[in-house]
Parts: structure tokens; C-alpha cells; sequence
């Protein structure tokens, strides 16, 4: 059974979309995909928070595929604002974790859900579909803002701690000191954020907690 849908009529443009992203490589990959579909169209791209909060305003797209880590302004920032401005706005983050604190945050502020990066090219169009129609689909999580306490962190919070006090030099017998446990513990806990961040060392680790979002200094 063909499963294409049906092109839009003259009068109707089909989805219209915002692409954000600060690397140009993975805004033309998105649009190389949705190219072929015909009730899907690319209708600005940007490379920042800001310039896709001027795109949003210039072209009211039905849907935007947004990054989170950008320069000038991030994308939560940039969620945050086009929410406030046009509140029915269909916003899909990309994300390279699906456990990221950068995306929960993100839904928070009114994106409808998240795509993992690693999914882009099988599901970006369902991710498309799905967020224009408001519904669950494959490829993309909606999810509302409450729904987002059900996410589980990366992270419990003494490991954060942990690792917060590691980014300020700390090792672990004085890590143990200040939180009143034993190096051993301290020990177990780097064993055990090192594993759940996939890090190669004590530094690793810490950088991708920054970027992650999971802590901030």
C-alpha cells in the first residue's frame, strides 16, 4: 500500500518549517530529507537563538526543529521567548541525549518534545508530522511539561555535587572531607557518574555534565 502523502493543494503550502541549528552541515542534511516530501517545505534556517527568534517572526513556520547548544543565544532561551510571543508554537528540540537536562528544560519552557540527533535521517519526517498534528509519533517524544518529572536525570544529586566539586580541583579525600563521608564513597560515586556519562576520565566527565546541562559552575 503507498503510504506518500498526498501533496497539499496550490493554496496550501503543506508543513512549514524552521530549521535551527549553528552547524550548517546538519541544517542542509535536515532539508535534504524533508526535500522529497511533499506536504513538508524548509522555509528559513538559523544559526542561533537569535536569528530564529527573527525567523519565527518573519515566516510564523508550523513547525521548528531546534538545537540547544548555540552561540549568541542558546536554544532554551530562544524556546522560552517564541512561546511567550506566539504560544501555539510547535517547537521539536534536537538533542544529542534523550536524558538531557538541556531538553527537559526546553519542554519546560514549551517545546512540544525532543528528537535524538541520532535519529535525524529515520525520523525526522514522523518527528515533523507528529508535532504538527500535536500527537505521539514515531521518531519524536512529545512530551507536555508535566510529563517531564517522569524523565530521569543523568545524575542523582550527590553525584552532581560530587562532580561539582571535582570541576572546582577537589580529589576525593578532600571531596570526602568537605561532605562528610569516606574517600571510598567519593570513590564509588565518580566509578558510578563516570559509567552513566560514558566519560573517559574525571575531566571528561565534568565537560560533559557542562554541556549537558546536568550542572553549571
Amino acid at each position: 500500500m503507498d503510504t506518500t502523502p498526498p501533496a497539499p493543494p496550490a493554496d496550501r503550502p503543506g508543513i512549514r518549517l524552521l530549521v535551527v541549528d549553528d552547524h550548517p552541515i546538519m541544517r542542509e542534511g535536515i532539508e535534504s530529507v524533508v526535500t522529497a516530501e511533499p506536504d513538508i517545505r524548509v522555509v528559513a534556517h538559523a544559526g542561533d537563538g537569535r536569528e530564529a527568534i527573527e525567523a519565527y517572526e518573519r515566516h510564523q513556520p508550523d513547525v521548528t526543529l531546534m538545537d540547544l547548544q548555540m552561540p549568541e543565544l542558546g536554544g532554551v532561551d530562544a524556546i522560552t521567548e517564541i512561546c511567550r510571543r506566539w504560544p501555539g508554537a510547535r517547537i521539536v528540540v534536537l538533542t544529542t541525549y534523550k536524558g538531557d537536562v538541556q531538553a527537559m528544560r526546553a519542554i519546560k519552557a514549551g517545546a512540544c518534545g525532543f528528537l535524538p540527533k541520532e535519529n535525524i535521517r529515520k525520523g525526522v519526517i514522523d518527528a515533523i508530522r507528529a508535532a504538527h498534528a500535536g500527537e505521539r509519533g514515531m521518531g519524536v517524544e512529545l512530551l507536555e511539561a508535566g510529563d517531564v518529572a517522569a524523565l530521569p536525570l543523568p545524575l542523582s544529586a550527590r553525584e552532581i555535587d560530587v562532580l561539582r566539586h571535582v570541576a572546582q580541583g577537589g580529589h576525593n579525600r578532600e571531596i570526602g572531607e568537605r561532605l562528610g563521608v569516606s574517600e571510598d564513597t567519593i570513590k564509588a560515586h565518580m566509578k558510578s557518574i563516570m559509567s552513566k556519562l560514558d566519560a573517559k576520565d574525571r575531566t571528561h566527565a565534568v565537560t560533559i555534565a557542562l554541556r549537558r546541562g546536568i550542572m553549571d559552575l
